[in-house]
């Protein structure tokens, strides 16, 4: 092996110590690696330009493109209410159901956070009885099919970038559902060992919000419960002002009443959600100002709003804005929002109008923080559009009628033609890291050809292990697989294993898929560490966890994972 073959391995072992030791940032270390693999000449530009434009790579991007419209809708929050009731075993079972079926075909991570909050603001369960069994429902369900986990399409750019085609939409499909099937029992199991943690009593930190219910809205009539207003992903209802009478704590069986006005507390990102609500409208949705993107304020000690209300001090017609939510630090605010007395460092969000930024009394009256941008949700034929068009997408491809890549493509012109989702929102969450992440693994690969390092490796499994039955050696890679997984992250482990996989496949004289399928679920396998899979680590800080919880509930779940995976994978794909 050749100078260019040793410094390949030596950028190899490199990238886990750098994974290991930087955990929080994957993205930094393989875009150290790109660069050292550039550097060296260790590949060519034609590599390079191959690496960032693979098939899988751009279907997976495409489809988290996709999955940020259907976010924007009321499918998942639909979904959500009536998750909750008073028995422990049925909302276990109506949570855990749900979760891996949504999961299968959604992106796990956005399922987990609109989950989430119906889990946290339920009064009957604690939710650190719930949030991991949430966790693993969202990865057993990823593992059923191509687009259900990042993991998978992973695995499935690299596999195109091997054989020049791709891994079907159901190849998942028959190990995935003994995983689920075997799993789910195992969890239900396992949950007995979660910490029954109280729930402390909400601070209400935050922005408080203000939404009147209109008349004839279909709201009125319906309890709390019933209208999903306890299912809000970061926003939580406080109180209701009825009458001039408050109520707080609501309960989730109270009536709500038409001219009802309901004080949420929680993330202004999101109040876009209440939206979604017929009949339901905002402090400041007058005049479409909600329609633009909001600036944040702080009030000056010297403004005149110091000591009015925002309806004494003629607010609308001082500014040329609207207050859609207050913040005052250390203090809760009650009442409805045109009501409360402003006072020196409050921070208010406003909807402004065109004159806004022509006032001169602005930068008297306030000083300006930043510009909040609502995170918008569709309602009407848009929100029809989103779903059925998601739907028709990936029907279409697992029948065969037409390729994934195409379809996805289609749709995201679609949905950026009706306006379901812009530009600017598709740059902002676009996922430089998992496209960083790929790339540099596929140009990784490459450079393992290039420098002999894959011959190497080859020939050495033919010398030393050709004589092994090749069940022993899926075994390991399958090990190999999961304990990087547990230590650098899915995405980052199906990276790193698959060439490692191809060149055991190739020293065996066997069929490359069993390999190929092991590492894919091996990735996904992650219960033991909050660190290795993005929903373990949303639901690590939320329920409370320490690492002997994960430890303690998931090893169990790891086990039989890995032995469902070992002895279903050879079945399904014979060597």
């Amino acid at each position: 092996m050749s100078w260019h073959g040793y410094l390949t391995l030596a950028l190899f072992v490199s990238t886990v110590a750098g994974l290991i030791k930087f955990q929080s940032r994957p993205a930094a270390v393989f875009g150290c690696l790109m660069l050292a693999l550039i550097a060296s000449e260790l590949v060519n530009r034609e590599q390079v330009l191959e690496s960032f434009s693979n098939s899988g790579l751009v279907t997976l991007i495409l489809l988290m493109m996709c999955s940020l419209v259907l976010e924007k809708t009321r499918l998942l929050r639909m979904l959500a209410t009536g998750v909750m009731v008073k028995s422990y075993r049925s909302s276990w079972l109506r949570l855990f159901g749900i979760t891996t079926i949504c999961s299968a075909f959604l992106n796990n991570t956005a399922v987990v956070a609109t989950l989430m909050a119906p889990v946290r603001n339920n009064p009957y369960h604690n939710a650190s009885r719930l949030l991991l069994p949430l966790s693993y429902a969202a990865i057993l369900g990823g593992t059923v099919t191509l687009i259900g986990t990042s993991t998978n399409l992973i695995v499935n750019s690299f596999y195109i970038s091997e054989t020049g085609h791709s891994l079907s939409f159901f190849s998942f499909f028959a190990v995935g559902i003994l995983l689920v099937l075997g799993c789910s029992v195992v969890v239900a199991l396992c949950s007995r060992f979660l910490p029954n943690i109280r729930s402390q009593d909400k601070s209400y930190s935050g922005y408080f919000i203000e939404a009147k219910i209109q008349k004839d809205s279909p709201l009125a009539g319906k309890s709390v419960e019933a209208n999903g207003l306890r299912h809000l992903e970061s926003l939580f209802l406080v109180e209701v002002v009825r009458n001039g009478q408050l109520i707080s704590p609501v309960s989730p069986q109270e009536l709500l009443h038409e001219g009802d006005r309901l004080v949420f507390a929680g993330d202004i990102q999101k109040v876009m959600q209440l939206h979604t609500f017929p009949g339901l409208t905002l402090f400041a949705d007058k005049d479409g100002l909600m329609q633009r993107d909001l600036t944040e304020v702080v009030v000056r000690q010297e403004s005149v709003l110091v000591g009015k209300s925002l309806k004494s001090a003629g607010f609308r017609a001082l500014f040329d804005a609207a207050v859609v939510a207050i913040r005052r630090d250390g203090h809760n605010i009650s009442g409805k929002l045109g009501d409360v007395v402003i006072e020196a460092g409050d921070f208010l969000v406003l909807a402004v109008g065109d004159e806004y930024r022509h006032r001169h009394n602005i930068g008297k009256n306030f000083i300006s923080v930043s510009g909040v941008e609502p995170d918008l949700h569709l309602n009407g034929a848009r929100e029809w559009l989103a779903v059925g068009g998601f739907a028709i997408a990936v029907l279409s491809s697992a029948l065969g009628i037409i390729d994934l890549l195409q379809a996805l493509l289609l749709l995201l012109g679609v949905f950026i033609f009706s306006g379901c989702i812009t530009v600017n929102e598709l740059l902002r969450r676009f996922p430089v890291d998992i496209w960083l992440i790929v790339s540099v693994a596929i140009l990784l690969s490459f450079s393992m050809v290039n420098s002999g390092v894959a011959t190497w490796f080859t020939s050495i499994v033919e010398q030393h292990a050709s004589g092994l039955p090749p069940f022993y050696l899926l075994l390991l890679t399958y090990v190999v697989t999961w304990i990087l997984t547990e230590l650098v992250t899915n995405n980052a482990a199906a990276a790193l294993m698959f060439p490692l996989s191809i060149g055991l496949a190739h020293g065996l004289g066997v069929n490359i898929l069993p390999f190929v399928m092991v590492v894919a679920y091996g990735a996904s396998g992650s219960f033991v560490s909050p660190f290795g899979y993005q929903t373990n680590l949303m639901v690590y800080n939320a329920g409370k966890y320490t690492l002997t919880h994960f430890f303690r509930a998931g090893f169990p779940v790891a086990f039989v994972y890995g032995a469902i995976v070992v002895a279903a994978v050879p079945w399904f794909f014979p060597f």
